[in-house]
């Protein structure tokens, strides 16, 4: 693999120290977010402890590292420099703080803190919109077309999350708006809507430059409709579940599958026509189509059946460990290629020509990628199959290997900074992310 995929311009994007404290925190969050999986499992988890392990997987794992992949790529896609610098190590902080202090007021049982920092992860996110939101270039490209979609329900998911925040110090929820359908229209925005929605947008991008082939015609045709259907299907499912409108989430349900299908037609051709070799990240790519195509065909019914029932918030029930593993796949495997790309950038771009530097795939370690993908996606397996079974052991073993999978891509991947740029972690000169 080239060190710098063609067509990609290495000025312009902010410090390597901005993109690269987000996805350490992530990491970080990663790492206790499974580790209080595993004591739920076994029942020794203090407080609110599944919606804490929630917390710290979805807004700290995936939403940071969206945050800090955003901040890095809109730069380079929109050929444009981020709107503010300083706004991009604000948000940082907020999101940090912000789930630190949710998370521990959800595990000590103090519903008091909960609206307070609630608001500041609100603040995370609405700077990231708005910082990002400035940055897009007209007019916006695919990518760029789902960054914006998901920004706005970032915005919307945040104003119904400090509402149920809120709903645990006092009443605010009944009659005709229950908890409950606040709950899943809070869940359809974040899940379908500012996660998916990104990945999507994403992969258009990577899995092409990457597995270095093009999308013809017929890709470009599905793009187009998963474009259009796919947010509005969120759109629609979140305002149904809202509403408690049962037909009216049905539509939505409709829409967002049918994008859904289209795009996994769109990452299948692509990643069938991949000329490249194969890498952590194309392999982590391959394992998430069938994983999302399964997880597809099994929502399909359940949400015609009942799109609103709390089972099926996350597709059909049984399921949401197999839509997790979506997420795993896809944000493990970009991060294997984003953080040493950040780093040898920050090392190695200016000795190119003039010494020998390693390639990109030469700072990590090929057996550490190896046993990771064995633990994460063996323990993803058998966590699914357990949860599918109703089979509690088999949720433990998958749990364990999962949190040890997650560890040894902690240590792969703090490994790459310790050896090549100790210092990344302090503020240093613009560098970018390309495509990666």
């Amino acid at each position: 693999m080239t060190a710098v995929p063609q067509g990609v311009d290495p000025d312009g994007g902010p410090p390597l120290s901005i993109p690269l404290r987000h996805f350490v925190a992530a990491i970080g969050f990663l790492l206790a977010g499974s580790a209080l999986g595993v004591a739920d499992a076994f029942g020794v988890a203090p407080g609110l402890a599944r919606l804490a392990h929630v917390h710290l997987l979805l807004v700290g794992f995936v939403c940071l590292t969206i945050a800090g992949a955003m901040t890095q790529f809109v730069p380079v896609w929109s050929g444009r420099t981020l709107h503010s610098r300083r706004l991009a190590r604000v948000q940082l902080w907020l999101l940090v703080v912000g789930l630190v202090g949710f998370v521990a007021g959800l595990l000590t049982g103090r519903p008091v803190v909960l609206p307070a920092f609630g608001g500041l992860l609100l603040a995370g996110f609405w700077t990231l919109a708005y910082n990002v939101g400035r940055t897009l270039d007209r007019p916006l490209d695919v990518t760029e077309r789902h960054f914006a979609a998901a920004l706005a329900f970032f915005v919307a998911l945040t104003a119904l999350g400090v509402a149920l925040a809120t709903g645990f110090v006092r009443p605010i929820f009944g009659g005709a708006l229950p908890r409950s359908a606040v709950v899943g229209a809070h869940v359809t925005l974040a899940v379908f809507g500012a996660v998916l929605t990104t990945v999507f947008g994403a992969l258009y991008q990577l899995v092409p430059m990457f597995g270095q082939t093009d999308l013809d015609g017929l890709d470009r045709r599905l793009q187009r409709i998963e474009t259009v259907v796919y947010p509005l299907g969120v759109a629609v499912l979140a305002f149904g579940r809202l509403l408690a409108n049962a037909p009216l989430a049905r539509v939505g349900a409709g829409l967002l599958l049918a994008g859904v299908l289209a795009f996994l037609v769109v990452l299948g051709r692509r990643l069938h026509d991949a000329r490249a070799d194969s890498t952590p990240m194309l392999v982590r790519y391959t394992l998430l189509a069938p994983a999302m195509l399964v997880w597809a065909l099994l929502a399909l019914p359940a949400w015609l059946r009942d799109p609103l029932a709390p089972a099926a918030r996350f597709g059909a029930p049984g399921t949401a460990h197999l839509l997790a593993m979506v997420f795993v796949l896809v944000l493990v495997g970009t991060l294997y290629h984003i953080v040493p790309f950040l780093v040898w950038v920050h090392r190695y771009s200016d000795r190119l020509g003039l010494e020998a530097v390693p390639m990109i795939d030469d700072l990590y370690d090929d057996r550490l990628a190896t046993a990771d993908l064995v633990l994460v996606a063996g323990g993803g397996a058998c966590l699914v199959a357990g949860e599918w079974a109703g089979w509690e052991p088999a949720v433990r073993l998958g749990g364990v290997g999962l949190a040890l999978g997650f560890a040894v891509v902690a240590a792969n991947l703090s490994l790459v900074v310790w050896r090549h740029a100790p210092e990344a972690l302090r503020r240093g000169p613009a560098v970018t992310a390309g495509g990666e």
